[in-house]
């Protein structure tokens, strides 16, 4: 058996966002999303600038063309910017449970959009594999209501305009989250012609982080994220995550794209609702549900047909 490099790719970003999620909700916690957003991009972009000069003697990807620039720039805010910004705020609006289960069908918008804009279809076992991918993941997300999520909120009892408006996030983000990726595979190429994934993804985290500047200066929120600064170990959780995340994880998935079939990679890369309960069970101890071991069990047998198809 031997896996091809978008589904290593894609498996290993997955690991990677679960450490992201992991280290990001203690830095959430304690310095707020907002800041959060934006100094985990400030960071990756860091990392990886420090890659590109070890590797390829540049810090900024300054050789890349300007239609690289203008794709991957776009993906960076589509993707990174206003799809997190709608997730994080349908977070608070319907919780994130529910939040989550709707942002779980960006797999399935990545197979709409790859098909329309690349000409990327699914055979039968792919389509197979993803819908089973995407029914373990939701019977894992539905077994657990969020932290912070109020009963009322979990049993879908928001308020009518509220949960509209959260839902209506929600969905976005998972377009977002889509549109940034095969926005991010016309910038950066496929096949032989192909950019170096992680100068592509510098592109888009300078992109992203451009974006928050912009939204903290018209928001006020600069005050905000200086002050985070000053909180030592949110920043320490900060950094690992960002590691894994924006630097590692956002470059993985790139590659994973640029080598594959964006729509496999995208359910592939969705599985960290899944990966993320052995470290909540072991290190936050929290309780593992059935419903949520089942969950995994069918979007594992799900991931096992798409690295397999």
């Amino acid at each position: 058996m031997r896996l091809d490099t978008s589904v290593l790719a894609a498996l290993a970003t997955a690991f990677f966002w679960t450490v992201t999620a992991l280290s990001f909700e203690y830095a959430g916690r304690r310095i707020g999303s907002f800041a959060l957003n934006f100094l985990r991009l400030v960071l990756g972009s860091l990392f990886l600038g420090a890659y590109g000069l070890a590797t390829r003697g540049r810090f900024l990807p300054s050789d890349a063309p300007a239609a690289a620039w203008l794709w991957l720039g776009a993906s960076g805010l589509v993707g990174l910017v206003l799809g997190d910004l709608c997730l994080f705020q349908a977070f608070i609006d319907i919780g994130s449970r529910i939040a989550m289960l709707v942002y779980a069908t960006a797999p399935a918008m990545t197979a709409l959009l790859g098909f329309a804009v690349l000409g990327e279809g699914l055979g039968a076992v792919q389509a197979g594999g993803m819908a089973l991918t995407l029914a373990g993941i939701a019977l894992v997300v539905l077994g657990k209501r969020g932290a912070g999520e109020t009963p009322a909120r979990a049993a879908g009892a928001a308020g009518g305009g509220r949960r509209a408006r959260g839902l209506a996030l929600a969905f976005a983000a998972a377009v977002g989250q889509a549109g940034g990726l095969i926005l991010s595979k016309l910038g950066a190429g496929s096949g032989a012609g192909a950019m170096d994934p992680f100068a592509g993804t510098q592109i888009r985290v300078l992109a992203g982080v451009a974006g928050f500047a912009l939204l903290s200066a018209a928001t006020g929120s600069l005050r905000g994220v200086l002050g985070a600064l000053r909180d030592r170990r949110a920043l320490a959780s900060l950094g690992l995550g960002s590691f894994f995340g924006p630097f590692l994880g956002v470059s993985l998935s790139l590659l994973a794209v640029q080598s594959g079939n964006a729509a496999v990679a995208s359910a592939l890369m969705s599985l960290v609702p899944v990966l993320i309960i052995a470290p909540s069970a072991l290190i936050m101890k929290e309780r593992v549900t059935g419903r949520e071991i089942l969950g995994a069990l069918v979007a594992t047998g799900g991931a096992a047909v798409l690295a397999l198809a």
